[in-house]
């Protein structure tokens, strides 16, 4: 627009068109009120044939046009009518063909409650950044729940069509809260109930209920405004006990219905939800019993033919006892002239070998070993002389070298530790010999422990097999079996029925040698 008044200064600038400059206003005021909220009067409303609704919004001061598509119609929370007040929101666009601006309503909602709704939509929002409203945190409804608990008036269709229903589904037990269900205490006595039905401890007095519904019937926004308290919806989404909503009807919704479990859209379809119908589990049950015993009979059937077409398969055992007699019998008519002719093919190879063999080829490894050892002999002769004289001058070197001195001081030397060593030698020896003689004792004791002879001594008896074999485990013996008791003094037969015997004596318990033990490393640090 600046653009076009720059321009219109100059006398040499090129004319705009009508058209133009009224598509130019048209983008200038929807850049700079592409989203605007309105709080007016309805009049002038006309629903066009095309779907479109034209209108004017209206104040005591002033009047705009405006329009809603008929794409948007459907959005609305309230039905546009004649002295109407509502809040819209939308944008601010112009007709270029009749030269006026208007609004293009996107949505529009009753003035009475405009603020409450805003409210409630701020509060949705923080909620749902909570992740309170998540698929993931609601609990699953139980299948089949023992008590339900409904938190509604006492009065009013609404429980009676809850326990009527209930009744007619599933048998069991139900435990009813009452609470007003509209105005200023509602959602403090529904919080209450719901509160203390999770607080119930399982298997006391009072039951706890598998479920809870909170029920109510419908209304209009301002009756059911007490299930959009920030405060109740915190409790739902903090219980443990899964909560079905069923407040209103079904076009009617709560804070309360985000945060539950499960939604209904009425308090009867809460009660379908919460129980299971027990005829139809039964004939469930009944069918798939059905099923199993003909899915078992046909797995029978099938099993058994299997095994039938399997025999036909096989071949006969007399057909397979002939073909192998009868390749035996080739085998074997086969067998006297394979080795007729194996021995005549050895005859003709000893022949060959035999002609090959004379004295000479037996003398010729012989007449060369002679040969390599005289010459290894003449060798021999010559290299000890060659060592005999250069030994000979290594003594010669070293009985030079030698004097009596050298000789006395290594003894000098090994007596002095012999000296030293005798002085440690007896201590040393003390030591040792009390480690043994420790070890011995307790050697001794274990011997004493281990010994198996030693039980029978105090009263007991070894049970032995007939073999010599110890019995471990009276479990493993037969009735009739002889065994051979053996006691400190004498060894007896006898049978498992108690009738005595003569048997001969088992052999000896031999005790385990005790392993020699090594000499510690402190006695070995004392001889050395």
């Amino acid at each position: 627009m600046t653009d076009l008044v720059a321009e219109s200064t100059d006398s040499n600038a090129k004319p705009y068109s009508v058209s133009e400059l009224a598509f130019a206003l048209k983008r200038t005021l929807e850049d700079a009120y592409g989203f605007v909220r309105l709080r007016a009067e309805l009049s002038k409303v006309t629903f066009h044939g095309n779907g479109h609704v034209y209108l004017t919004l209206k104040d005591d001061r002033a009047a705009i046009d405006g329009v809603v598509w008929k794409g948007s119609v459907k959005n609305l929370s309230v039905r546009p009518e004649q002295g109407l007040e509502v809040i819209v929101t939308g944008k601010i666009t112009t007709y270029p063909a009749g030269s006026r601006y208007q609004i293009v309503i996107e949505t529009m909602e009753a003035a009475g409650v405009g603020a409450l709704l805003a409210q409630l939509e701020r509060l949705k929002a923080k909620m749902q950044a909570e992740g309170l409203f998540e698929a993931s945190r609601k609990q699953p409804l139980p299948a089949m729940p023992m008590v339900v608990g409904v938190i509604t008036s006492p009065t009013g269709a609404v429980i009676r069509d809850i326990l009527h229903r209930i009744r007619d589904r599933w048998p069991c037990r139900v435990i009813v809260w009452p609470v007003v269900v509209q105005g200023d205490a509602a959602a403090a006595q529904v919080g209450n109930a719901i509160q203390r039905f999770n607080a119930l401890a399982p298997g006391g007095p009072v039951p706890r209920p598998d479920v809870l519904i909170v029920a109510r019937g419908g209304g209009s926004v301002e009756d059911l405004w007490a299930f959009n308290d920030e405060g109740l919806a915190r409790i739902v989404a903090a219980g443990t006990i899964p909560l079905i909503s069923a407040v209103g009807h079904e076009t009617d919704t709560t804070l309360i219905d985000f945060v539950s479990d499960r939604r209904a859209p009425t308090p009867t379809a809460a009660a379908e939800m919460a129980t299971p119908v027990l005829v139809e589990l039964r004939a469930a049950i009944g069918d798939l019993s059905a099923r199993l015993h003909r899915q078992g009979g046909r797995v029978v059937a099938d099993r058994r033919q299997s095994v039938a077409n399997v025999g036909r398969a096989l071949d006969r055992v007399p057909d397979l006892v002939e073909m192998a007699a009868q390749r035996f019998n080739l085998a074997a008519s086969r067998l006297a002239a394979a080795l007729n002719a194996n021995i005549s093919i050895h005859d003709n190879q000893l022949i060959r070998t035999a002609s090959r063999l004379s004295p000479a080829l037996l003398q010729r490894p012989q007449q060369v070993r002679s040969e390599r050892l005289a010459g290894v002999s003449s060798r021999l002769s010559a290299g000890l002389e060659r060592n005999v004289a250069v030994h000979r001058g290594e003594l010669a070197r070293l009985t030079i070298r030698l004097t009596p001195t050298l000789l006395q001081r290594p003894r000098q030397q090994q007596a002095e530790a012999l000296s030293r060593t005798a002085l440690r030698l007896q201590p040393a020896m003390t030591r040792s010999l009390e480690r043994m003689t420790e070890r011995l004792v307790s050697l001794g004791k274990l011997h004493a422990s281990v010994d198996p002879s030693a039980p029978l001594k105090r009263g007991f008896a070894r049970v032995h097999r007939a073999d010599g074999s110890l019995v471990r485990e009276g479990a493993t013996l037969r009735s009739g079996e002889g065994v051979s008791l053996v006691f400190a003094d004498v060894a007896r037969q006898a049978t498992i029925d108690g009738t005595p015997s003569a048997a001969p004596e088992p052999p000896p318990v031999r005790p385990a040698r005790p392993p020699r033990a090594p000499p510690s490393p402190s006695a070995q640090g004392d001889l050395f």
